[in-house]
């Protein structure tokens, strides 16, 4: 019933390839940044709600560049194997001092002792933030009930205030950090520039509150009504009235956002007249 097909010719053998003809795949070698042009960086964490953590994970990719470009980070509860305080050139620490806790007051003399420079995290670290309200009396640690911001132990260089600061802000601080030690003349002095105002904010001390602002700023005439305070703060205690901020004095917890958000508690020239520069060079270095 099938007839065969005639006028197909048989296929000839293919004779097998040599191994010099067989081409090879192309390897692509990525370049890798030595870690000595890296800065060494550490992260202690104290009395907090881990919010700065989540604020600093929330840069994402921007966090990968960071540590695969210009970062080693040499100890970190969450995200580094190493626990223990280490000698690097600059410190993030988040979170108050309890003064009831030995321990937390060593690390914290500790992290001052073994870095260059150290940052001030969030509105705890800052200004003591909520742990100011705290009493004692918790059932699983009824002794720890005083807590200071780390200002009030050791010296500290840069603030980040917030509660908690915005994902663009850590990353940018960063970012300035590396440029002000590793980078070209030029990069230093718009990085000094850039964190001229952080350095003020933490040179007038760890107190920080919408009484301030009043003080300073709104009984000043100052105030031009933007709203910038209100939309910082974490806890709604900042309402407008008229125009003008009304802060409720129970429910502020004394982060210090509103203070620091206010574009007129702290004005920094060096930073307007060079904005559009540093924010092109940290874009840049992001890229």
């Amino acid at each position: 019933m099938f007839k065969k097909n005639v006028s197909a010719e048989p296929q000839k053998p293919v004779a097998p390839q040599k191994a010099a003809d067989v081409a090879k795949p192309v390897e692509t070698k990525k370049e890798v940044k030595p870690v000595a042009d890296k800065i060494t960086v550490g992260y202690t964490h104290l009395s907090g709600c881990t919010g700065c953590t989540v604020a600093l994970a929330d840069n994402y990719a921007g966090l990968l560049t960071l540590l695969d470009r210009y970062v080693d980070l040499k100890y970190m509860p969450t995200l580094a194997d190493a626990r223990h305080i280490q000698k690097v050139d600059v410190s993030f620490v988040e979170g108050s001092v309890c003064i009831n806790d030995k321990l937390a007051v060593e690390e914290i003399k500790e992290t001052r002792e073994k870095s260059a420079v150290v940052v001030a995290l969030g509105g705890c670290a800052c200004y003591g933030n909520i742990t100011r309200f705290s009493r004692g009396g918790q059932q699983n640690q009824p002794a720890q009930e005083a807590y200071l911001p780390i200002g009030d132990l050791i010296k500290v260089d840069v603030y980040i205030p917030g509660c908690a600061p915005s994902p663009q802000l850590i990353r940018n601080v960063a970012v300035a950090a590396y440029l002000l030690l590793k980078g070209s003349p030029e990069q230093k002095a718009l990085a000094t520039a850039y964190l001229k105002p952080l350095m003020m904010a933490a040179d007038k001390g760890t107190s920080a509150c919408f009484c301030d602002l009043m003080t300073n700023v709104i009984n000043q005439g100052l105030c031009m009504g933007c709203g910038s305070c209100a939309s910082a703060c974490p806890v709604r205690a900042i309402t407008h009235e008229y125009g003008k901020p009304q802060g409720e004095r129970d429910l502020c917890i004394k982060c210090g956002a509103c203070y620091n958000q206010c574009p007129r508690s702290w004005f920094s020239f060096d930073v307007v007249e060079n904005y559009e520069a540093i924010n092109e060079t940290i874009m840049a270095a992001l890229q």
